[in-house]
């Protein structure tokens, strides 16, 4: 059984890990190359703007399609794996018309609250990227499903494409933030097209199967999802989210500009690596859980992570203070600072992300909703008690709450999981090499600058 499923991981997860991933490497390298050049077209105050954004964009698109989209790897009939991207996408374009309702009645109070006045006249692609993101979403999970991951590859330089030459077209001509926007709305939604136009050409006959009766039958059947799993991505997008939304309206001037560089540049690894893992994981998961080896495939899963992406950010994160004066230009060493800060948390959670899928699956739905509650409460509770007591370190904060949040998280993750401690260090202490290394280089070329 050992030997099975060492060459299933070495074959066939690994396989398709190295297909999103081959197919995201220029996308996301293409996205880190322009930013020296966004930094110097865009200023922080614009990049603050983005921030606002981009953050109300996370916290409600992650809702939009209720989580139905989470089942849609997990039925055994197609047919009812169709019912629920149906469902998916009339909850999407629901959640953006309502939105577009509430924006089109109180603009002014919107921004007003968020403190950003230049988001005004921009306001009007909040709804649009709101329906774009979640049906993208949707129908990447039902592209998961059918484990066409050159597909979604596909897409994904697509949107980094769009997104990366808007960003630097309008800028050039001196157009911000609506740029910067604009872009951010296509780097999250580029490739819907693709995704539906491969649906209805390979799927035809099995989404003929969607009607309103099996839809029904099927929203009861998943309620688990609406019910908590919704609840959990809205606190879980919320904990990281709304602090972003809070240090723009105390914080006067461009410091939640500096948190979006820090954020961008930090993210860069966990989107090349960590949601191509997260995509795979989901898709096998159900059959490791019925199989018995969910445990031995978990832990792996933590190790292969461990050895690939913890070095690298730690490395970032040690030169960050040094390098980005000099890649970004002298105004952004703030975002070098927050950088710093930051590694911890972006280890954590380039660990914990892929592998939460594990509560899903498990059909531990109401323990991830109370996780990302205590995460909403932990994050969003510090970082406004350090605005009003100690404002200076608003940013700092933030960023230890939410490695505090990934620790635990993991934790209990692993526990559920029934990840085995021998399993574990197993997994993990061939990458302690790699992580030494990785740190090593890094100070030993900060000394040298």
């Amino acid at each position: 059984m050992r030997q099975k499923f060492d060459a299933f991981f070495r074959q066939g997860f690994v396989k398709s890990v190295g297909v999103l991933v081959g197919g995201t490497a220029f996308a996301q390298a293409l996205m880190v190359l322009v930013l020296p050049l966004l930094t110097r077209l865009y200023t922080p105050e614009d990049f603050s703007v983005l921030a606002v954004y981009a953050s109300i964009l996370g916290i409600i698109s992650v809702a939009a399609c209720l989580r139905l989209e989470i089942a849609i790897p997990l039925p055994q009939r197609d047919e009812d794996a169709a019912n629920l991207l149906a469902l998916a996408l009339c909850s999407s374009a629901g959640v953006a018309g309502l939105s577009a309702v509430i924006i089109w009645l109180f603009p002014v109070q919107i921004v007003q609250l968020v403190a950003q006045p230049k988001l005004l006249p921009y306001l009007w692609l909040l709804p649009l990227g709101i329906w774009l993101s979640s049906s993208y979403a949707a129908l990447q999970l039902w592209t998961t499903r059918k484990k066409k991951f050159p597909v979604i590859a596909k897409t994904r330089m697509t949107q980094a494409i769009g997104g990366a030459s808007t960003q630097v077209g309008l800028g050039w001509v001196g157009i911000a933030p609506l740029g910067l926007v604009l872009g951010q709305m296509i780097s999250s939604s580029a490739g819907i097209i693709g995704l539906a136009r491969h649906a209805l050409k390979h799927d035809r006959v099995v989404l003929h199967s969607v009607a309103w009766s099996e839809m029904r039958r099927i929203f009861f059947e998943y309620g688990r999802f609406p019910k908590y799993s919704m609840l959990e991505s809205l606190a879980n997008s919320a904990s990281a989210h709304l602090p972003i939304l809070i240090i723009a309206a105390m914080v006067a001037g461009p410091e939640a500009g500096f948190l979006m560089l820090a954020i961008k540049v930090m993210a860069s690894p966990m989107s090349l690596i960590g949601a191509a893992v997260s995509q795979v994981y989901l898709s096998r998961a159900p059959e490791e859980l019925q199989a018995g080896t969910l445990s031995k495939f978990t832990a792996n899963t933590l190790g292969g992570l461990a050895k690939i992406g913890v070095g690298p950010l730690i490395f970032a994160g040690i030169l960050a203070p040094v390098v980005f004066p000099i890649i970004f230009g002298t105004q952004w060493q703030r975002a070098g600072e927050l950088v710093c800060w930051m590694t911890p948390w972006f280890g954590m959670q380039f660990l914990a992300s892929p592998v939460s899928m594990t509560l899903h699956v498990t059909k531990n739905q109401r323990t991830a909703l109370i996780l990302q509650i205590l995460g909403l409460v932990l994050r969003v509770g510090t970082v406004a008690i350090f605005g009003y007591l100690a404002r200076n370190f608003i940013i700092e904060s933030y960023a230890i709450s939410g490695f505090v949040f990934y620790v635990i998280y993991l934790c209990v993750v692993i526990k559920i999981a029934k990840v085995k401690n021998k399993e574990l260090l197993r997994a993990l202490i061939p990458a302690i090499a790699f992580i030494v290394s990785w740190t090593s280089l890094a100070i030993l070329i900060r000394i040298v600058l």
